[in-house]
């Protein structure tokens, strides 16, 4: 499909980030940004609801709310991006968000989880202005891995593709520009370092492997258990401690820095690790030793032919947890750190394409 505007320069692009405590919205008016704000919500309000799927309206609303009253011509807002949630496999690119769509978010299809509420309120705010479409860019479930990479100890079982594609496959732009050199001529890897944290190889514009960061594979993170010895984790399950949808929660939710320290604010944790605090220092640089051993197995996966290592997220402004994961990786090839992830003017500049007619929004 073409969403290619001849007034581009006059059209509004809202884009939406929501995340566990607040949503963060951007206005741009084609590349330029006339509003941001990060809209708090309430602990009280988001228990009410059982799932993150079902606070669509409850976030749609307040999103809408707050741009009244910061006077922004609503009636002008042509495209409404987020980032995609845990939907069917799909490769990279844009996707207009359709009732197919709808529905698997809604059915949390690949699990629930906070990502799945973008495009949900992006359709729900589009309904509500005329000519505006709602589109999700690369969602978590692009898949564009090697056979070889899917295949388990059990036939029943598949490895899947969840990762954050969205920021990953944007570091690797970044970086490609900054040499002057093609994305499909280089093999990267790339490490987010964000609420979850996966690990991707980029071999010539595709990312064929990747921790499943998500429920259960590779490092552990703020919230995520990450990989578990498998037998202890099935005694677990038949202890009698734990439904079947607690334990999903424990270790997609509530494992990693919350489980060890009752939170899951890296800052804390960092400037706990400054104080002197041992066991802080222990977890935190256990974390850096897994994201390493990651890296690793990526570099295995390129055979070793690696053009440069990015490490990115929000956790990459931690020069205490840099420095302890890069100590392991220096000899692997050239490191570059882009700490933050920058979703908003990640997904602007990709709806700036689509406006632009450059990058076509496929069909879910």
């Amino acid at each position: 499909m073409n969403y290619r505007s001849d007034n581009a320069a006059g059209n509004l692009i809202l884009v939406i980030n929501p995340r566990h405590p607040f949503t963060k919205i951007g206005v741009f008016k084609n590349k330029n940004l006339v509003f941001l704000k990060s809209i708090k919500h309430d602990d009280a309000d988001l228990a009410k609801f059982a799932k993150y799927e079902d606070q669509t309206e409850y976030r749609g609303d307040a999103i809408i709310k707050e741009l009244k009253e910061n006077d922004i011509d609503i009636e002008h807002i042509k495209l409404i991006i987020s980032r995609g949630g845990l939907i069917k496999p799909v490769k990279s690119g844009i996707y207009a968000v359709n009732d197919k769509m709808i529905t698997d978010l809604h059915n949390s299809l690949q699990g629930t989880d906070i990502v799945n509420i973008g495009g949900l309120v992006s359709d729900y705010i589009a309904k509500t202005i005329p000519e505006a479409k709602a589109i999700v860019a690369d969602p978590v479930v692009v898949d564009e891995y090697e056979d070889v990479a899917r295949i388990t100890g059990l036939p029943e079982i598949k490895r899947r593709s969840i990762f954050h594609a969205l920021n990953q496959k944007q570091a690797v732009r970044k970086y490609a520009k900054s040499i002057h050199r093609d994305c499909k001529e280089l093999s990267l890897i790339v490490a987010h370092l964000g609420t979850g944290i996966t690990v991707g190889a980029h071999k010539n514009g595709r990312v064929i492997d990747a921790n499943m960061g998500y429920d259960g594979d590779g490092p552990f993170s703020p919230i995520r258990a990450g990989s578990i010895p498998t037998g202890d984790l099935i005694r677990l399950a038949f202890s009698g401690k734990y439904t079947e949808e607690e334990l999903l929660k424990k270790v997609s939710a509530e494992g990693g820095l919350y489980a060890h320290f009752g939170t899951p604010n890296a800052i804390d944790i960092d400037k706990k690790v400054a104080s002197g605090d041992k066991q802080a220092e222990l977890i935190f640089g256990a974390m850096a030793y897994q994201v390493a051993k990651t890296i690793g197995s990526m570099y295995a996966v390129l055979s070793g032919k690696v053009d440069g290592i990015i490490i990115t997220g929000a956790m990459a402004h931690s020069q205490w947890l840099v420095g302890k994961i890069v100590e392991r990786i220096e000899n692997m090839g050239k490191i570059v750190i882009y700490a933050g992830a920058n979703d908003i003017e990640t997904l602007a500049a990709r709806a700036v394409e689509v406006l632009d007619g450059e990058m076509a929004v496929k069909e879910y």
